[in-house]
């Protein structure tokens, strides 16, 4: 009878021991099948794209030694599409629409940005008709292209586009560089020859809120070098940049070169104010009196306020008074109000 009772124990001990382990088994299988279903596959990449527009538009009133003019303008329309072929290649196409400046047309075309994009991890490449590096982290902290270019766009000394290739490379998160090869002519004359420009940068953030570049470009016996500082804190930034031209134009001896300080000071999500000073100047040539682009030079004062009533759309009343350099020619004061669409 005991050893009855001892088989009957043993047997009943394995068969809970064997229900608790396919209980425990059947679970084990099941979380993982629940993991494994809770864990959903990766979307594969779909190729998508998105359309650009941008309109600048204003109305102003210009007063000069007792005179004044007023006009609505369309200053600038910019037509595109940015298509991304993959998680690394996209393409972009953009058209300016704006005042060629020349004959009788108001308004015509150009093909400002037409180009292929490589970007992978830290690294950048264009190819094409592509943004130009040298002044792009100086449109950044200004960020008024509708209002007005800044210093080396506005008085010549650089393009914003030109036909080329250009690489940027994020060393770290406080360091990286850019080196761009391009014809040297801007996107409205893309004339095939042997002269190039090659431009090289250097952007350093040693702390968050600040930024330091150098900039220098070499096309042939022209040669531009820029410095920048800018501070950008929650609610304002203070930026001010140095332009040195040598050889303008490739001309021996003449020299363009300058100042530009301008801030902005952020109300809410919706209003900030802003200031800007220019000092545009010339070198004076061997055997002259006056500075060789003295009919140009002078100092811009900038200063209104940005209103975004809805997003996609900014309004800013501002004023603009220039100061030449040359004697002859009069103050000038211009109150505008400034318009930018953003589809």
């Amino acid at each position: 009878m005991p050893h009855l009772c001892t088989g009957l124990i043993e047997i009943n001990f394995n068969l809970e021991y064997k229900m608790k382990k396919s209980i425990l088994t059947t679970m084990l299988v099941l979380c993982i099948t629940i993991l494994g279903m809770s864990q959903e596959p990766k979307e594969a990449f779909k190729p998508n794209g998105k359309p650009i527009i941008r309109v600048f538009s204003n109305f102003h009133s210009t007063f000069s030694d007792g005179s004044s003019l007023s006009a609505f303008e369309i200053t600038r329309v910019y037509l595109g599409y940015e298509h991304h072929f993959s998680k690394e290649f996209s393409g972009t196409v953009v058209y300016d629409v704006a005042n060629p400046g020349v004959g009788k047309l108001q308004m015509t075309a150009f093909v400002k940005n037409a180009f292929l994009n490589y970007e992978h991890n830290n690294l950048s490449v264009d190819f094409g008709i592509i943004p130009t590096t040298q002044f792009k982290v100086q449109e950044s902290f200004w960020g008024y292209r509708y209002l007005e270019k800044v210093f080396q766009d506005e008085y010549g000394l650089a393009a914003s586009a030109d036909l080329g290739t250009s690489v940027a490379y994020k060393i770290s998160d406080k360091v990286s560089v850019d080196v761009a090869m391009t014809n040297g002519e801007g996107y409205k004359s893309l004339q095939a020859d042997n002269i190039f420009k090659t431009a090289f940068g250097l952007t350093i953030s040693p702390v968050k809120s600040l930024t330091l570049r150098g900039m220098a470009d070499v096309m042939n016996t022209q040669n531009t070098y820029a410095g920048f500082v800018g501070y950008k804190a929650d609610n304002f930034s203070l930026a001010v940049e140095y332009n040195y031209q040598k050889n303008h134009g490739m001309v021996s001896g003449k020299d363009s070169f300058g100042p530009s300080i301008y801030g902005t000071y952020k109300v809410s999500k919706k209003a900030n104010f802003f200031a800007r000073f220019d000092d545009l100047q010339s070198n004076t040539l061997s055997g002259q009196t006056a500075n060789w682009d003295v009919a140009k030079d002078g100092k811009l004062f900038m200063a209104g306020f940005e209103y975004s009533p809805v997003s996609g759309v900014k309004l800013s009343p501002n004023y603009r008074g220039w100061s030449p350099a040359q004697s002859s020619q009069a103050f000038s004061s211009t109150l505008m109000l400034n318009c930018e669409i953003k589809f």
